[in-house]
């Protein structure tokens, strides 16, 4: 019987997105998921009706995902229903209550996003996590001053630490990738999905054609020797 390892792929999010054309070439390039912040106080920040327009034509089997930062439960079941989103992200002070009270209104799964600041500990993120078991994956990032990402990675030591058995839910890593970083990053933490947005920009909203393919070229040529890295 053959005892090859069975890879499990990395997923790839990229999120930010404001314009038609970074869009087509996300989906062109191989995305499996598109990020759309609808945070006013964002630079790139997206209407709604910006988002169903620019996914109008979008093919199968790739998923849009709404970030939302302490939104109203009324304005969150309104965007979802313009843009057609398929998954929720809370970046904001949402409780674990308000995350799974929306999620069943409006019957779409969510992501909790995290901010790993430098003195969090690993019990620390552990028992965050834990609090938002309904979610169907956890966001780690690097703790930033406003809602947002920072664009700066953390020390992904605190995830090498655990057993990689030790979280319940997927995990999807983000904070500072880039196509020069993303090949480390998954070798040494194995995330379910990687998450950019600044790494693959020329200006805030503004994504660079170039460094998308060039990210995804990274992601998937990690995944020949990824049965063999290890937490």
């Amino acid at each position: 019987m053959d005892q090859t390892p069975i890879m499990q792929r990395t997923r790839i999010k990229i999120c930010g997105l404001t314009r038609p054309i970074d869009v087509q070439t996300a989906v062109d390039s191989g995305v499996d998921a598109l990020g759309f912040v609808f945070y006013e106080a964002s630079a790139r920040y997206v209407t709604a009706q910006a988002v169903s327009s620019m996914t109008a034509s979008l093919p199968p089997f790739v998923s849009k995902v709404g970030l939302f930062v302490n939104a109203s439960l009324q304005t969150i079941v309104q965007t979802v229903k313009i843009a057609q989103l398929d998954l929720l992200q809370f970046h904001g002070d949402e409780s674990a209550d308000f995350c799974e009270t929306v999620a069943r209104t409006i019957a779409r799964p969510y992501i909790r996003a995290i901010g790993i600041a430098p003195e969090t500990t690993p019990s620390q993120l552990l028992n965050l996590i834990g609090q938002y078991s309904s979610a169907c994956a956890v966001l780690l990032d690097s703790a930033s001053i406003s809602y947002g990402g920072s664009g700066q990675t953390f020390d992904w030591s605190i995830l090498q630490s655990w057993n990689k058995n030790t979280l319940a839910l997927p995990l999807v890593l983000s904070g500072g990738l880039n196509a020069q970083n993303v090949t480390e990053a998954i070798l040494r933490v194995q995330p379910y999905a990687v998450d950019v947005s600044s790494g693959v920009e020329h200006a805030p909203g503004i994504k660079d054609g170039a460094k998308i393919k060039a990210f995804l070229q990274a992601v998937e040529a990690t995944q020949i020797g990824k049965s063999n890295a290890s937490w």
